[in-house]
């Protein structure tokens, strides 16, 4: 897709887990997709900026260009709902705030042709963050240097002639209690959204893109999780009464960055990065 064409119309789109601030964040990939869409809303469901992990020594331009669209998007008067996650939780302090057409929430209800869309990132029924949040801490460190590891044998797999792999979800497939907590968890999601008599439900947190009808003896109900921007690189798209998964391939996209017409909002003055990461440095550390 060149990104001269056309942008694709989405009524909305559900992105989530981008880690914004982390190295195994692809954002380059991301802010190559944003710019390929035209959505109506957009629901960025927890952990955008990973603020657990936050380092003035990491905040390069691509991330600051994450954070510009949105800003783009306000001015634009997109209708956007930003869902506090774990990562980022210290955002919980200012639940109901809005500007414009930006608010910031824990959860939302919204109706989607006569249907109700429950959305909500999900960190609430991850016991490890309700007793032992510095061990969940410390197993976002190791996920991060896991990535980081998977990339270096992907650049070597793919140099081989073999195709990439991920290290992450071998352990999650392999690994039976990793296997039961993601099944605990789609099951406590849906039955807690059948007894709401919610025709949706929406989650982050657990890096696990799919679209799934979970039926259980009291009911029915679609099953969504919009998956990362750390090694899966999805979004959930909704358009005429229609969910998909969308999974971000490089082919699909011509990088002309020589062609490439580039807006005021592309450009990232070393100032307003600094300013930025300054704020956030001083709040990651405030509220620790």
């Amino acid at each position: 897709m060149n990104f001269n064409e056309n942008k694709r119309d989405i009524e909305v789109v559900v992105i989530s887990d981008i880690h914004l601030g982390t190295y195994g964040c692809h954002a380059k990939e991301l802010l190559y997709y944003l710019k390929s869409i035209n959505p109506q809303t957009i629901i960025l469901n927890g952990d955008i900026i990973d603020i657990w992990q936050f380092s003035k020594r990491y905040w390069p331009k691509s991330h600051m260009k994450i954070v510009k669209h949105i800003f783009k998007w306000i001015s634009e008067e997109k209708e956007i709902y930003y869902i506090t996650g774990n990562h980022d939780e210290m955002l919980r302090k200012f639940v109901d705030f809005e500007l414009g057409s930006f608010s910031i929430k824990n959860k939302i209800v919204l109706e989607l042709d006569g249907k109700k869309a429950w959305f909500f990132h999900g960190d609430v029924f991850d016991v490890t963050m309700k007793h032992s949040k510095w061990l969940a801490k410390m197993g976002a460190v190791g996920y991060n240097a896991l990535i980081l590891l998977n990339r270096a044998i992907n650049y070597i797999s793919i140099f081989l002639g073999k195709g990439k792999i991920s290290l992450s979800k071998k352990i999650k497939d392999s690994v039976k209690s990793a296997v039961k907590f993601i099944d605990n968890f789609e099951e406590t999601a849906s039955n807690i959204a059948i007894a709401n008599k919610f025709d949706y439900v929406v989650c982050g947190h657990i890096h696990q893109p799919i679209i799934k009808k979970i039926t259980t003896n009291n009911g029915a109900v679609n099953y969504l999780n919009s998956g990362d921007w750390v090694e899966n690189l999805t979004a959930l798209e909704y358009n005429n009464k229609h969910w998909i998964l969308y999974k971000y391939k490089e082919e699909d996209y011509v990088k002309e960055e020589t062609t490439e017409t580039i807006d005021k909002y592309d450009i990232v003055d070393q100032s307003s990065k600094e300013i930025f990461v300054q704020l956030l440095a001083d709040f990651s550390f405030n509220i620790r």
